[in-house]
């Protein structure tokens, strides 16, 4: 009797575990095997980016109980974190004006690809893998022949949206741009005729290009915007903000509305142009594309793409509706230290509170559902705290204007099933109080 009894308690006791723990251990199961798949993935592209190309012994890092916010990609361990993992300083964003769209409308970071492969919901004439580096959390396109690369999943661009990713090339890096149309494709098939080379057939486009400073040479960006073999416009600008001998990653952002087209580099504006895009034109598709190398080990790496919609109007939205939403204050992956691409937002919302001394504001953070519940409160709190720092910090705001709290995934703006609704539940709001 004694044994059934305790039988009877051991099974109730098996069949109320809480949910969260399974939460964290399944997280960490999964964390588990894209750790030992990305041990085996790409050895070539650790050592170019780590600037070691002898042997080396790599090293699984342990995966972290914490919340897995966004999915961790596997890393190895590297030698040279000097160039490729440090931060850019908040300072060096000082002139940044770019303000993300109000609502993410397609997302890609990769996490639900495997190591090895080609993506799902892409399409390219070409080909290219996913890979994890030892110096960049997450996961990346590796792009290293020539070809055009197509995300099917993106088929509108409104009058106002913003378009940012992240670009990034081995050591020792020297060859062509990387490209990037925004145009109405004749049909899904034609995509490859928006690469490099642009074939004008009879869609209006803006063609840009994008490639990194290698020693003592900038940067450059190119331009061409037409149809029908008329280049309306065709220029080309230098920056430093990105050289490879420096830091292997650029941050490119890209601003429309309306006619009016700004780009930045790295938090750098190298476009500003006034009538870019025409009115009477639709324009419906993104594709990336690359040249042929001058060196066959070259390659670029592309991740965090980010399409956003509409122009938020902080000071309308804080001062008479009593509230702004933002997705654009940005975060490392299970981290509470604000990036500096997430100035122009900052600056946006500290010119509203310097203008209006009377407004006290409550900061809120929020998360997606990944990882445990508990973890995702207490770094939602982080990330708020983080937020009200750089507001006093960064832009001169009295602390004692500002209150903070975090409510963790206990208040999804969107579904949780898509890693374009967990960008949209990964944000920050300011309540008026």
């Amino acid at each position: 009797m004694k044994k059934l009894i305790l039988l009877a308690v051991s099974i109730a006791t098996i069949t109320t575990v809480n949910a969260q723990v399974l939460k964290r251990i399944t997280q960490r199961a999964k964390n588990k095997v894209e750790q030992k798949a990305g041990d085996k993935v790409d050895k070539e592209i650790d050592d170019a980016v780590d600037g070691n190309k002898k042997e080396k012994k790599q090293t699984e890092e342990s995966t972290t109980e914490n919340s897995q916010e966004e999915t961790t990609a596997s890393k190895s361990s590297g030698n040279d974190d000097s160039k490729s993992s440090e931060p850019a300083s908040m300072k060096a964003y000082s002139k940044y004006d770019f303000i993300p769209g109000e609502k993410v409308f397609a997302y890609e970071d990769f996490s639900t690809a495997e190591l090895g492969d080609f993506p799902q919901r892409w399409n390219t004439n070409g080909t290219a893998e996913i890979v994890t580096l030892s110096t960049k959390e997450g996961k990346w396109l590796k792009i290293n022949k020539e070809a055009t690369f197509y995300p099917e999943f993106i088929n509108d661009l409104p009058e106002n949206f913003t378009l940012e990713f992240d670009l990034g090339v081995n050591n020792e890096w020297n060859s062509y741009p990387f490209y990037v149309n925004l145009t109405k494709l004749k049909s899904p098939e034609k995509f490859a005729d928006y690469g490099y080379y642009v074939r004008w057939q009879g869609d209006h486009t803006v063609h840009l290009s994008f490639k990194p400073g290698v020693k003592t040479y900038p940067g450059n960006s190119e331009i061409l915007v037409g149809k029908d073999g008329n280049h309306e416009i065709n220029n080309n600008v230098s920056y430093q903000t990105w050289n490879e001998s420096k830091n292997n990653f650029g941050h490119i952002s890209i601003w429309r509305q309306k006619e009016r087209l700004r780009v930045y580099v790295n938090g750098e504006k190298i476009w500003d142009l006034p009538k870019a895009f025409k009115m009477d034109s639709k324009y419906s598709n993104v594709t990336f594309g690359m040249q042929p190398s001058y060196k066959l080990d070259d390659y670029y790496v592309l991740s965090n793409i980010r399409l956003a919609i509409g122009a938020p109007d902080t000071r309308n939205k804080l001062i008479t509706e009593g509230k702004f939403v933002t997705t654009g204050i940005l975060f490392d992956v299970n981290k509470d230290v604000v990036k500096p691409e997430s100035y122009g937002t900052l600056k946006s919302i500290a010119n509203v509170l310097s203008e209006n001394a009377d407004i006290k504001v409550k900061i809120v953070g929020h998360t997606d559902s990944d990882g445990d519940d508990n973890s995702n409160l207490e770094l939602s709190k982080r990330r708020a705290a983080a937020v009200k720092n750089s507001l006093v910090k960064d832009f001169n705001i009295d602390e004692s204007r500002m209150e903070t709290d975090g409510k963790g995934e206990s208040q999804p703006a969107d579904k949780n099933n898509s890693v374009t609704g967990k960008a949209n539940n990964r944000r920050v709001e300011f309540i008026k109080q």
